[in-house]
């Protein structure tokens, strides 16, 4: 089989300049480039923070997010891809810059197997950040 590696995550929003603002101001994220997708008549934006990408659609004829798909328990029973998730050093650290910055943490787990939190990103799309238990 072929090598290969992660190259970015992508989501769709209402405003992508709103959506720049929200992951350069809550997660330090920098805008990369912006182009437009013809076939999906989506203006787009790569985002990138270090070697992390991750993809703006803000499609001209969008919908909004539906209700089920923005509370991680009920997100997993409608087919498709889920979310990204990202490796913080520290759960309990992270949550709190997050209720600093008034970021939506609407789920955590803190299990055995792991630690970890979903926030909802200013367009509802849920982001995973896990603290990986000590090995």
């Amino acid at each position: 089989m072929p090598e290969f590696t992660f190259h970015h995550g992508g989501v769709s929003v209402p405003s992508l300049d709103e959506a720049i603002a929200w992951y350069g101001r809550v997660l330090g994220f920098a805008e990369e480039k912006r182009f437009y997708i013809p076939p999906a008549r989506a203006h787009a934006a790569m985002i990138r923070k270090g070697p992390l990408r991750f993809e703006l659609f803000e499609p001209e004829d969008g919908n909004p997010l539906p209700e089920g798909r923005s509370h991680p328990p009920s997100d997993i029973r409608t087919h498709g891809n889920k979310h990204v998730a990202f490796r913080v050093e520290s759960l309990d650290a992270f949550i709190a810059e997050m209720a600093e910055k008034g970021v939506d943490v609407p789920f955590v787990v803190r299990e055995e197997f792991g630690k970890g939190c979903f926030i909802r990103d200013c367009a509802g799309n849920l982001i995973e950040f896990l603290e990986e238990p000590d090995a």
